[in-house]
């Protein structure tokens, strides 16, 4: 008689915010870990992905090639900052408010250079060490993915 009823094994709202978050942001694949469990939902794409859809930092790297032609490879960047986690990155704490960096703006270490919004949550992003800000790789409201190259401090 005293006895609770179980929790469910799995959280169908999880997962439907999970999957919403999917379709808004255009990703294949997201997981998260919480409170000890593990979800994955993953899109199937049963076509390979036409070769226009290159990732952003790709594209950008392709833009500002090198005097040969070979495109930059950010990720092998020194003082290149990495999306940790899946989401949408901001420049800026609200909408029309000051942006937290600038090309050229000096920063120390623990500055916060972005917000990654991830499940509603808002996420900032510090700077790993001092330096300049030379590059900004994502555009405000832009979804990233996790370890995408987001600026560069040099």
């Amino acid at each position: 008689m005293g006895k609770a009823p179980k929790a469910p094994l799995i959280d169908r709202e999880l997962i439907h915010e999970l999957t919403k978050l999917l379709d808004e942001t255009g990703l294949t694949e997201i997981e998260i870990e919480q409170h000890g469990q593990r979800v994955r939902v993953a899109r199937n794409l049963a076509a390979p992905a036409p070769a226009a859809s290159v990732p952003r930092a790709e594209a950008a790297a392709q833009a500002v090639a090198e005097p040969l032609g070979a495109p930059l490879d950010f990720s092998k960047h020194p003082g290149v900052v990495i999306s940790p986690m899946v989401g949408t990155a901001y420049v800026a704490p609200e909408p029309g408010a000051k942006p937290f960096i600038e090309i050229g703006s000096q920063v120390k270490a623990g500055d916060t250079l972005l917000i990654v919004e991830a499940m509603k949550t808002m996420n900032q992003i510090p700077a790993p060490r001092a330096g300049t800000v030379i590059q900004i790789l994502f555009e405000d409201g832009q979804p990233v993915e996790f370890g995408e190259p987001l600026v560069i401090i040099e």
